[in-house]
């Protein structure tokens, strides 16, 4: 096992508008990131919901 040693950061300065632009860049980077998520619990409704509609459904009549 590795011994890791602590570490302090005591100042961090990045200019201000270096910031601003890594947020704007940021914030494009999450569009295609959420739009993936949604098709991913979209297909994951389309699966259990028919699932269980199926269980749910009465019997036909006879």
């Amino acid at each position: 096992m590795e011994k890791y040693e602590r570490v302090i950061i005591s100042g961090l300065e990045i200019p201000f508008w270096d910031l601003v632009w890594f947020m704007v860049k940021l914030t494009l980077a999450s569009i295609p990131a959420l739009f993936i998520i949604y098709l991913i619990f979209a297909f994951l409704g389309m699966i259990f919901g028919g699932f269980f509609h199926m269980i749910a459904m009465p019997p036909p009549p006879l």
